[in-house]
């Protein structure tokens, strides 16, 4: 079993039951599939970094547990929701841990790797994303 962090683990295990098997199933597939990628806790919720970008996280919301793709737009994913806004952001939203589908997961995981938009530079860059990959 890959480890993640113990902050990631005390934000899990703040959760609720059911929130907390899907956090731990979704930290423990990001961290299988984004092999040395840092992980922290960023902004106040769970989020695992490429070279110091941004690449993925997930928060506790009042009604599930969202799953970010924060270069998610450009994935071309129909499973994803879109963020009608000025970053490149989608999301998915898990009520329950028998609502994550392993392979798209994997699938989207190994896409946030190889599609990303530069969050790291976005202050430097007044709010404009650059593409990396």
């Amino acid at each position: 079993m890959i480890q993640y962090s113990a902050e990631i683990q005390g934000y899990n295990n703040n959760l609720g039951d059911s929130d907390k098997a899907i956090a731990n199933l979704l930290a423990q597939a990001i961290t299988e599939n984004l092999p040395g990628a840092e992980h922290k806790i960023w902004h106040a919720h769970p989020v695992w970094f490429l070279e110091g970008n941004p690449i993925v996280g997930y928060s506790k919301l009042k009604d599930n547990v969202k799953l970010m793709f924060l270069s998610g737009q450009s994935f071309d994913e129909a499973g994803l929701n879109l963020h009608v806004a000025k970053f490149k952001d989608a999301s998915i939203g898990y009520n329950d841990v028998s609502e994550i589908n392993l392979d798209n997961l994997k699938r989207w995981l190994l896409k946030s790797a190889d599609i990303q938009w530069d969050y790291k530079n976005i202050v430097k860059r007044k709010g404009v994303l650059e593409r990396l990959k």
